[in-house]
């Protein structure tokens, strides 16, 4: 007997322009992981199609004709906090990075990215990956960096504080750091809401960061 196939990631799309969706939608159609359940575009079709479809995976546009992609993020993971937003813009802009972080987001890809790559930054963002573009990635640990100058350092976590922090940087999932370290998710949950608390961040991408600038620190 054949083992039985993954359930494709569901996949809406958010972006003003018309042609913009009809071009992702030809370009991911024919990926057997990937299935696309709706489009949308503005902040309020993103959220009733968030909604009632649940999808897995938001692509999310940053312009918006009634506000922009990080309200939509932010209303969406209020609601259904399982669902994982990837942002994709033409924009490199230090506060837009920021923002995206900010509001929940968990990637920040411009649109020069070729098919493949969106693919496989979709299917690593649905398997609880942070995905930076690489030209934004400079620019977001300068913001990290900037703004925790002031807060706890990394040597106020405990060893086990230490040891998630480093298999969340690694880009592992709650469930697989547990996995690693013999613990259950919850108590995982519990170790990570004390990193956030204690070095003043709010998202497993700014986790991540902070840990790659002072992994290497005397």
């Amino acid at each position: 007997m054949k083992p039985s196939r993954a359930p494709a990631i569901k996949l809406l799309i958010v972006d003003d322009s018309e042609l913009v969706r009809t071009g992702l939608r030809t370009l991911l159609s024919d990926e057997r992981s990937l299935l696309i359940v709706g489009e949308a575009s503005s902040v309020a079709t993103a959220t009733q199609k968030a909604s009632e479809l649940r999808p897995d995976v938001i692509l999310m546009d940053i312009r918006l004709p009634d506000g922009t992609g990080f309200d939509a993020c932010r209303q969406i993971l209020n609601q259904l906090p399982e669902t994982r937003v990837l942002f994709l813009t033409s924009v490199v802009d230090d506060r837009l990075v920021d923002e995206a972080i900010r509001s929940g987001g968990h990637g920040y890809l411009l649109k020069e990215i070729d098919g493949r790559g969106l693919v496989q930054a979709i299917l690593d963002v649905a398997a609880g990956k942070s995905i930076l573009d690489p030209a934004v990635t400079a620019r977001v640990m300068q913001l990290v960096k900037s703004g925790n100058k002031q807060n706890a350092v990394i040597d106020s976590l405990s060893p086990q504080e230490k040891r998630v922090l480093a298999l969340i940087a690694e880009g592992k999932t709650n469930k697989e750091v547990g996995a690693d370290m013999n613990l259950s998710e919850k108590t995982v949950k519990n170790y990570l809401s004390n990193v956030f608390e204690k070095l003043n961040i709010n998202s497993r991408t700014q986790a991540a960061i902070y840990y790659s600038q002072n992994q290497d620190r005397p």
